[in-house]
């Protein structure tokens, strides 16, 4: 087992490697790959986070790295790593023309559905593996008309690029509900709702729409989901949302730094009473929804290290779930063109909240509810360390057929 662990720390390490560095390829590799019929595609449904845009073309969402371990398919024309195909397997063709045998994620079923109104299941409800979806109300910040939006993010810009084609549109409640219960009949059993800066009333009263055409439709009073919302002005309103069946909140707050939350987020910072609101805000939510069931993100490399580790390290203390994935500068954001930390950066940073997390007691399944996303390197730490993959199911399986055979052979 601790062959495996190595084996799968190297994963790790090339993982955020090529999530940062991209992976570049002949448009027409993808005749090998039925993307969009077999395979997963990437849905536009918030952030694009490929370095190149791509509107004419299908891209997988992520790869399978031999070991087990999902990277995220970050397009991008100038990379050194260039996918290949050899005409019975893709492989990742790196720099040093060391060459890694990848697979990609087949489609969900319920991705070929539509709802009664005919909108197209995948553009309501990404699935974004091990059993999470993930759905995006709306594109559209209100930010934007007033020129404060937060200067890493780019749902505008994706909405301007795909457009509605993509399904980039606002999204009713029925038909979440309804996409909702196609996803968990396929075995989904966790969703993150999430969207826009919109105005506090509208955002409250629509999530709680949301909420109960979910349980209409799925049958399920606790239908483990988390709301994504901007730090209210009136804490009292976190408790509607706990009573009317979110199992999990989320306010993202950013960055750790008060200097660099006013700069980055300018109109958070003007419209939700700055980052000690926000503070005040998460934990608030603590004492609602309880210890563990909070979440808040910060953007991975916007600001020092030991600027963000303090922030992790003050808000688990408060029983708050604060993760710091890797950063992507997106294109459209205002940081497009800007470059994230190295991936060591990042690896160091996750290794040191994994080890924050084990500190205060944080399980896998509070971390798994909390978050939109099971891909950050934290979860792959402790996938690692608790045996959470196939690998060791595989290595297990073997080790009880050696055992076997060298009884019968005795």
């Amino acid at each position: 087992m601790s062959t495996i662990k190595e084996r799968l720390y190297e994963e790790l390490n090339l993982k955020a490697h090529l999530a940062q560095e991209g992976i570049t390829f002949d448009p027409a590799i993808f005749r090998q790959l039925a993307v969009g019929s077999v395979y997963q595609e990437q849905v536009h449904c918030l952030f694009e986070y490929d370095t190149d845009t791509h509107v004419n073309l299908e891209l997988p969402p992520t790869i399978i790295l031999p070991n087990g371990l999902l990277t995220l398919f970050n397009y991008t024309r100038k990379s050194t790593n260039r996918l290949e195909h050899d005409g019975k397997q893709f492989f990742v063709v790196r720099r040093d023309g060391t060459s890694i045998p990848v697979d990609f994620v087949k489609r969900p079923r319920y991705y070929s559905k539509k709802t009664s109104d005919g909108t197209e299941m995948r553009t309501v409800a990404v699935y974004n593996t091990d059993g999470v979806v993930f759905v995006a109300y709306s594109n559209e910040c209100s930010l934007k008309a007033t020129g404060k939006d937060c200067l890493f993010c780019n749902i505008n810009a994706t909405k301007d690029t795909y457009g509605e084609a993509q399904g980039v549109k606002w999204k009713y409640p029925n038909q979440i509900g309804e996409t909702i219960a196609a996803a968990y009949a396929e075995g989904a059993k966790h969703l993150t709702i999430s969207g826009g800066f919109v105005p506090e009333r509208r955002e409250v009263d629509y999530y709680l729409d949301v909420a109960e055409s979910i349980k209409e439709h799925t049958g399920l009073k606790d239908f483990n989901g988390t709301a994504c919302i901007g730090a209210p002005r009136d804490l009292s309103v976190i408790e509607k949302y706990k009573e009317v069946g979110y199992r999990t909140l989320a306010i993202n707050i950013e960055v750790w730094n008060e200097h660099f939350f006013r700069a980055y987020c300018p109109g958070k910072e003007e419209l939700c009473g700055g980052q000690k609101h926000w503070i005040k805000a998460l934990e608030h939510a603590v004492e609602v929804f309880g210890r563990g069931r909070v979440r808040s993100n910060m953007v991975g490399g916007l600001e020092t290290k030991q600027s963000t580790l303090e922030g992790i390290d003050y808000l688990t203390s408060r029983g708050i779930i604060a993760i710091s994935p890797s950063w992507f500068p997106n294109p459209g954001s205002a940081l497009e063109g800007h470059r994230s930390p190295e991936p060591e950066w990042h690896i160091d940073v996750a290794k040191k909240t994994a080890a924050i997390y084990r500190k205060v007691g944080f399980t896998w399944d509070q971390i798994y509810d909390a978050n939109a996303a099971p891909l950050t390197l934290v979860h792959d730490i402790y996938r690692i360390e608790e045996g959470r993959l196939p690998v060791f199911d595989k290595a297990k399986t073997s080790e009880r057929q050696t055992v076997r055979e060298v009884g019968l052979a005795s």
